[in-house]
Formats: C-alpha cells, sequence, structure tokens
C-alpha cells in the first residue's frame, strides 16, 4: 500500500495503518493518519486532507507551538479536535536546550533520550494520550495525530497504537523509522535551520541539525523501557496510565482491525 500522502506544505503525511498483527488480522488502511504540524497547509492540502474524511485531530504541541503556528483546517472540517493547555507556563525544554548545549550531535543525542524517557509521564502528554484512546474506542471514522515535526511526540503514540493492536515489533520499528526519508530531510533541513536561528539565535551544525531531525531506534526502546520500569510492561503502563484497560483495549482493537 502507499503510505504518503505526498502534500505541499504539511511534512511527513502518511498512514499508519494497515500492518499485519498477531491476531492474523491486519490493521486497516484509511484509519489512522499521522503528520507534522498544519501551519503551512496549503489549499490543495486542505482539499486533499478533507478528502480523507477524517473525523478527530489530536494535535500533541504545546500551547506556545500552536500559537506560533496554528493548524489550517478545512472549513468543512467538523470534527473534533483534542489538544490541551497544560504547561503554558512551563519552559520549552527543546528551545532551552538548543540555547543552551555545546550543538554537538552527541548532545543532541542525550537530550532526544531522556526526553523519551521523560515523555510517556509528562502529564500534559498523559492527558492526550489518554483522550486519544478514549477516540479511537468511539470514533468509526479516520483519526489523525500529529506534533510540531511528526516524529517524538507522534511516533511514540503511533508506536503505542501499534502496539494494543498486535504489530509485530519490526513493523513497529520500520513505521517509526520512515521520518528518516533521506530527501525529506535534505529538503527540510535549511528550513529548521532558519526556524531555529530565528527562534534561538543560534545556528546548528549539520550534524545537530540531522540529529534533531530524525529518530533512532533506540529512543523508542528508551520510552518503552521508562514504562515497563514503571509498570511491569507496555500493557501494564496503558492500563494504569492511560485508562487502556482490556475492555478499551478489545474495543479499540475492534475497530482498528479487519
Amino acid at each position: 500500500m502507499t503510505r504518503r500522502l505526498a502534500l505541499e506544505g504539511v511534512e511527513n503525511f502518511r498512514d499508519f495503518g494497515g500492518y499485519p498483527t498477531a491476531s492474523g488480522r491486519r490493521m486497516r488502511a484509511g484509519r489512522l493518519y499521522r503528520s507534522a504540524s498544519h501551519g503551512k497547509a496549503t489549499d490543495a492540502d486542505l482539499e486533499a486532507i478533507h478528502a480523507l474524511e477524517i473525523a478527530v485531530v489530536v494535535d500533541l504541541r504545546r500551547p506556545q507551538e500552536r500559537e506560533r503556528d496554528p493548524s489550517r483546517r478545512h472549513q468543512a472540517f467538523a470534527g473534533e479536535v483534542i489538544s490541551n493547555d497544560l504547561g503554558h507556563d512551563q519552559e520549552d525544554s527543546w528551545l532551552a536546550h538548543i540555547t543552551t548545549s555545546d550543538l554537538t550531535a552527541a548532545s543532541f543525542h542525550g537530550y532526544m533520550r531522556r526526553y523519551y524517557r521523560d515523555a510517556p509521564y509528562d502529564p500534559r502528554m498523559v492527558d492526550l494520550y489518554r483522550r486519544y484512546f478514549e477516540a479511537l474506542e468511539r470514533a468509526d471514522a479516520p483519526v489523525l495525530i500529529h506534533c510540531a515535526a511528526g516524529k517524538d511526540r507522534t511516533g511514540i503514540l503511533a508506536a503505542l497504537t501499534h502496539h494494543l493492536a498486535g504489530v509485530h515489533r519490526d513493523d513497529m520499528m520500520a513505521d517509526y523509522l520512515a521520518t528518516n526519508d533521506p530527501e525529506r530531510v535534505a529538503r527540510r533541513l535549511p528550513i529548521v535551520a532558519d526556524t531555529i536561528r530565528d527562534l534561538t539565535g543560534r545556528t546548528l551544525p549539520d550534524s545537530a541539525l540531522r540529529v534533531a531531525m530524525g529518530v533512532e531506534p533506540d529512543y523508542l526502546d528508551t520510552a518503552f523501557a521508562a514504562m515497563s520500569e514503571r509498570h511491569g510492561d507496555v500493557d501494564g503502563y496503558m492500563a494504569a496510565e492511560l485508562g487502556v484497560d482490556s475492555g478499551r483495549r478489545e474495543a479499540v482493537r475492534a475497530r482498528l482491525l479487519a
């Protein structure tokens, strides 16, 4: 199946369904989408996204990110938007790292591992992830999840969805790593560099920029290890922190599996 939807102003837009699962059934295609932010969506992009009949949009960005880059949506969009304003007064740890670090690739690797260790327990993310799974249970229609780059916050949530559905770990990881598309990275590199310079006044070397723009297997492994360390396994984390008990898990599977 073709996963990527080539858009003009929305990056990293793709279908993360359609995978085979341990039950022998397959995730339904055309039901789950992931992407970067929609603030630069063109009118043509809005028409293409509207044609997907998305009923729920989960915006995982911080309040400040949404204010800087408000999402564009089709004028006929009448679906639900899930977001929150938790942590509005908190420092943006990503920008703080860029402002204070030595700007080496190693420093960005270290930041990303710390982020993935802590993200599953960030109250803001727990709220959004919990409400996403509640929406999956009730929405018999396509759902879109996105953050700013569509790789970290979105990547963890897509992986949790794959885990719940019973997708093999290799397929889960392949979907996660699809963010590292070389053509996309090359195209976005100067744009991201300019954005970071505008926000922080600092210029990142290409080596650090590539780390900042990409994902690595050990990041996702770090998040799953943090979940298992406190709750025994990922299922325990999802039940305790996200309210995805056995009943909700089966209800969501019934929505997602063909």
